[in-house]
């Protein structure tokens, strides 16, 4: 009935109450810093202390923020509750975290945003709401409170609308990131109330909205991030009624997908936006073969871009790209250009000379080998270059390589580091102006005078150099790391040095402060300055085979076994007397084997307990505390009995817990120098049978009288008699 409904929920109420305080967040340090995270908590956990600045709710597994959970924390600077399942806040909530700079959201589960959560949060800066289920940002602006924010990251996979006002009251931000893989309605104007954005970043899937959004963005965002896009051949054009001056100083495509046509018209509608200076595109696709419209992108006018950035382009069809014909006049403003990774194996000399203001060409990880490099670098060809990168590529020729690369007049740093070179020649060509020279990581056995002597920072790490004696007057900073020298180079051949670095080789002595202004060959260092990874490998040794050895030892010599009973003892020792004389509750305690328990229980036992007078017996299996420790239960009743009775065998010297009342029986010989142990062979036995670490057992088997179970009756008669005289004793 709902009577009965009603008393079981307020029930379950009560004692969720009860046990809500039992959730707790014990991590707080001197800091004022709380770490809750991944604790498995399903709230805030109450009693949060008022001091703390930061608190970390992350990865846990809360539903919902209560208007009373942060009430207390009003300093509270950072508030981090990522990837729980928040599904609900109350809108007042956060009212009183007026200090609040970061609030992060992301990766819940929010349906929809509301402006009330954020209506006291002034301070705020940084607010993540990313990876949600809200499909639009409302009807209005949540964000109109906040003043101070600096970075925004929102949007989701259902994320779909952008309305006009949803921004309104933001002014400034440093980054604002979308995730708008499903943007499929955009509103014009939506993103220009926003005044100032450095850096913008927006995932877009539906090439339709690519010019809405740019031309909103012209006079507000400085960068400009498209990731996820599939680009149309664009219509419209990205300018149209727009006033100058831009903004927009840099473009970068990321994961984009691009085709001769769409890459063609694209180039065209960049030289609109007069303020772009970078373009970048990273990690992009090109299904293609450069079959552009370079008439077309002739006709579009100059363009004003100075920096062009290529990472990581894939073409399925490389080998077949055009030369790119009639794309002269649009490269000749261009003063860095970098494509690496890409696949490029050669750049048509045509092409080639008119890059006439670029000072910085880094072609790294591509597939240039020396009989191309002579039409890549034909004679006038880059005019101006400074700065020229071709490491990582297949070049195998030193020698070719200087001597294509001596026609950059202008060229002063060089970076041919991580290609094949092998061998180095006597003489090479090099530009008169180079100053610096990337060698490292090209298999060269040795250093020759084809390295040119005016450069000032040279790179020679990680090849396969035994020795460094090079004249080189100028050279300022020479880097000789994982190489295989044995001394260092001389100081008269490089007079002006002031940075060296030989870090993993194989000298044989090392300068040091203090022998500052001395002769290598005169300083005598210690045989750990000088091998320190040898004479330590040598210890770790040493110190591994001494363990091993005194393990070896401790085994053969039962060290552990000493070790442990004298342990056992010394606590026992340490414990008050259990058994004073007074209260021997026993004559003898029996000590034998299950195996053997038909004989001391139907027979011995009987026999001595129904003797006149009769004898106290102590067992294991009668006598025992249950729920005592066994060795305990051993310990008190060999204090508490007057004697030891051991009923030998066979079986005896093979079980475990005969061997522990044996070692206590042990250690009571030595400790109080009586002969309280009384062995009876149930069967022959040899006295080697017994551990030689018992050695008063054993002397006590090879010095004294032992009883021996007899087999014929009168025999018997004998043994119980003797038995009974020894328990007297």
């Amino acid at each position: 009935s709902w009577q009965v409904w009603a008393i079981y929920m307020l029930l379950a109420a009560n004692l969720s109450k009860q046990q809500a305080p039992k959730q707790a967040c014990p991590s707080c340090n001197d800091a004022q810093l709380c770490n809750c995270s991944s604790m498995g908590l399903d709230f805030i956990p109450p009693g949060l202390p008022v001091k703390i600045t930061m608190l970390n709710l992350a990865h846990n597994r809360i539903k919902h923020i209560r208007s009373q959970d942060l009430q207390q924390t009003v300093n509270l600077r950072a508030l981090l509750l990522q990837s729980n399942k928040i599904s609900s806040i109350d809108e007042d909530s956060f009212q009183t975290l007026e200090k609040l700079e970061l609030l992060d959201l992301s990766n819940n589960s929010l349906a929809h945003l509301s402006p009330m959560w954020f209506g006291q949060l002034f301070s705020l800066q940084h607010l993540h709401l990313q990876g949600n289920f809200y499909r639009d940002l409302g009807e209005s602006s949540p964000f109109s409170s906040l003043r101070n924010l600096s970075s925004l990251h929102l949007g989701n996979p259902w994320f779909s609308v952008i309305r006009q006002g949803n921004f309104e009251g933001i002014e400034l931000l440093n980054k604002l990131w979308i995730d708008g893989g499903n943007l499929s309605q955009y509103e014009q104007g939506s993103l220009k109330l926003i005044k100032k954005i450095n850096h913008m970043v927006i995932s877009l899937t539906n090439s339709d909205l690519f010019s809405e959004i740019v031309r909103d963005l012209l006079h507000s965002v400085i960068w400009l991030e498209v990731r996820e896009i599939k680009l149309a051949v664009e219509t419209k054009g990205l300018v149209e009624n727009s006033t100058r001056p831009f903004r927009m100083q840099k473009i970068t495509c990321k994961d984009a997908f691009f085709t001769d046509q769409s890459i063609s018209r694209l180039l065209v509608l960049l030289k609109e936006i007069t303020s772009l200076r970078e373009v970048e595109a990273i990690d992009c696709v090109l299904e293609g073969k450069g079959v552009w419209d370079t008439k077309e992108i002739a006709r579009s006018g100059q363009s004003f871009v100075e920096t062009v950035s290529i990472i990581n382009l894939m073409m399925q069809n490389f080998h077949l790209f055009f030369d790119l014909e009639g794309m002269e006049s649009q490269v000749n403003k261009l003063k860095r250009l970098t494509i690496t990774s890409s696949k490029v194996f050669m750049v048509p000399c045509k092409l080639a000379r008119h890059f006439s203001s670029l000072l910085y060409l880094d072609f790294n990880d591509n597939l240039l080998v020396n009989n191309r490099l002579d039409e890549t670098i034909c004679r006038d060809a880059w005019p101006s270059l400074q700065t020229l990168n071709l490491s990582q590529n297949s070049l195998k020729s030193l020698k070719q390589t200087a001597k294509y690369i001596s026609r950059l007049p202008k060229l002063n740093n060089l970076d041919i580091s991580q290609n094949n070179f092998g061998e180095i020649p006597d003489v090479c060509e090099w530009p008169k102006n180079l100053k610096y020279l990337n060698l490292s990581s090209t298999q060269i056995p040795k250093v020759t005078t084809c390295i040119p002597p005016m450069l000032e920072v040279l790179d020679v790490s990680a090849n396969n150099l035994k020795e460094f004696g090079l004249q080189l007057p100028f050279l300022k900073e020479l880097y000789l790391a994982k190489n295989q020298l044995k001394t260092l180079p001389g100081a008269a051949p490089i007079p002006n040095l002031v940075v060296m670095s030989v870090r993993r080789n194989k000298l044989n002595g090392f300068s040091k402060e203090e022998f500052e202004g001395a002769q290598v060959g005169a300083v005598h260092l210690s045989l750990m300055e000088c091998h320190r990874s040898l004479v330590v490998s040598l210890i770790c040794i040493l110190v591994f085979l001494v363990i091993l050895i005194l393990v070896a030892v401790g085994y053969k010599y039962h060290a552990v076994w000493y070790l442990r009973m004298t342990w056992a003892w010394l606590q026992a020792k340490r414990k008050p007397k259990r058994a004073p004389p007074k209260d021997i509750c026993y004559d003898a305690f029996v000590s034998y084997s299950e195996n053997d328990s038909n004989w001391v229980e139907n027979i011995m036992v009987q026999e001595l307990e129904e003797a006149c007078p009769p004898f106290r017996l102590c067992l294991h299996k009668r006598d025992f505390v249950p729920g005592k420790w066994i060795v305990d239960n051993i310990i008190d009743s060999i204090e508490k009995s007057h004697k030891t009775l051991f009923v030998l065998s066979e079986h005896f010297v093979q079980s475990e817990w005969c061997k522990y009342e044996l070692d206590f029986s042990h250690f009571r010989l030595f400790d109080e120098n009586n002969d309280a142990a009384i062995l009876v062979l149930l069967e022959p036995i040899q006295s080697k049978t017994i551990p030689k670490r018992f050695c008063k057992l054993r002397k006590i088997m090879n010095t004294k009288t032992y009883l021996e179970w007899p087999i014929g009756e009168e025999q018997q008669q004998m043994f119980w008699e003797n038995l009974k005289r020894a328990l007297k004793s």
